[in-house]
């Protein structure tokens, strides 16, 4: 049985005195993961794809066998499925202006989504004339499987949609979406920013055909994050940007792309940061992602069962803590979140999220709360004892607002 204090002495930021409940904004990172990077920069510090000598063979190699680590932590088929990308904004973005739109074409998705995966698509839909489809969810973020077959038709092009709400921490049903969608010829893209981190994740399993994720939620470094793309997208999808290491062959007339990944990854890319990336997926690969769901489900439920038992606090997502996981977004009645969330910073030295978390149209129609809410978030490092403070400094700040 791993032993949590251990887990934590890989973290020396915790040991700063603050109890941080802010994961589904961006995780901590280990010591592992820092010198990994700086292994890069110390030791083979040079351009990946391009030299012949030492330096740059070396940095080649570590920057290659991170594509195959973070493909095999996500059951993808090789090292040529994965794309690295800055975030999971610029993996959605990457999809979004990969396709030939057409007039009429249909993009379906939900209210639960992140902006990035909202707003990007109401742009799209906006120049190039297609329409789109807003899946309702009822107040604590069930999705029906009935209204997916009700909106999903044979115009659809794609089905854009976040395995883990990043408000409501409910889990949604990706496979079973996917399956209705390619029954009729659409692609399917997951926001897997909150889901990778915390859910064994097997792409082959879900069925997805774009699967984007960001590494500062899951160990990793800011500024690294990955695009998988299925076999059968990889060919029919334009890059981003071309440019230096997308190509195989220029000529005055011409150009023929590189092999996948390369013909994706124009330019230098963030080549510590991807390393970086994978070692955070060894990392928890050596935990084991059923280690990390079996933490987070303890937590959730002590922070859940906790908050319930506050009067004057809403809580809001599934009561059903199975379909759920390691956030939960309350609110303390009469004061503003900002507020509340302040004041745990300032006085108890706890670190929580506040606002409306990058969800405006979750926050505002479905949840009408139009300030916001308070998000505590939680990882696999967080303790028992972590939860019961806030749960304990809640408790102390309802009874001054009543």
């Amino acid at each position: 049985m791993l032993d949590v204090e251990e887990i934590r002495k890989d973290f020396p930021i915790l040991g700063k005195g603050v109890v941080y409940l802010d994961n589904a904004a961006s995780s901590l990172t280990p010591q592992q993961v820092v010198d990994k990077e700086v292994e890069f920069y110390q030791e083979y510090r040079a351009n990946v794809e391009r030299g012949i000598h030492k330096f740059s063979q070396k940095a080649s190699e570590e920057y290659e066998k991170a594509h195959s680590i973070v493909a095999d932590f996500i059951g993808a088929s090789s090292a040529d499925n994965i794309v690295m990308m800055k975030n999971t904004t610029e993996g959605i973005n990457f999809v979004a202006n990969s396709h030939d739109w057409k007039k009429g074409d249909k993009i379906v998705t939900t209210i639960l989504e992140h902006h990035s995966n909202f707003i990007t698509w109401i742009r799209v839909a906006k120049r190039h004339g297609c329409t789109l489809e807003i899946v309702k969810a009822d107040e604590e973020g069930h999705l029906s499987l009935s209204d997916f077959e009700k909106v999903i038709d044979d115009r659809t092009r794609l089905v854009a949609l976040t395995r883990v709400s990043n408000v409501l921490g409910c889990i949604t049903p990706v496979k079973e979406i996917a399956s209705i969608a390619h029954e009729h010829g659409a692609l399917v893209l997951e926001d897997g920013a909150q889901g990778v981190p915390h859910l064994k994740t097997d792409v082959k399993d879900s069925g997805v055909d774009f699967l984007a994720f960001s590494g500062h939620k899951m160990l990793g470094p800011t500024g690294s994050g990955c695009l998988y793309i299925a076999d059968s997208s990889l060919y029919n999808v334009e890059p981003l940007c071309i440019g230096g290491g997308t190509i195989a062959d220029v000529s005055l007339e011409g150009y023929e792309l590189a092999e996948p990944p390369l013909r994706f990854e124009a330019g230098t890319p963030a080549i510590a940061q991807s390393i970086g990336l994978g070692e955070a997926c060894k990392y928890l690969k050596r935990l084991t992602m059923d280690y990390v769901e079996s933490r987070e489900k303890i937590l959730t439920k002590r922070l859940f069962e906790g908050l319930s038992e506050i009067d004057n606090v809403t809580i809001y997502g599934p009561s059903n803590l199975n379909e759920r996981l390691g956030i939960v977004s309350f609110n303390i009645n009469g004061m503003n979140p900002h507020d509340a969330a302040l004041t745990l910073d300032s006085e108890y030295n706890i670190a929580v999220r506040s606002g409306h978390h990058c969800a405006l149209p979750l926050i505002k129609e479905l949840l009408k709360m139009p300030g916001g809410t308070v998000r505590a978030s939680t990882y696999f490092y967080n303790t028992v004892e972590e939860i019961d403070l806030l749960v304990e400094a809640v408790k102390e700040i309802t009874k001054r607002v009543s």
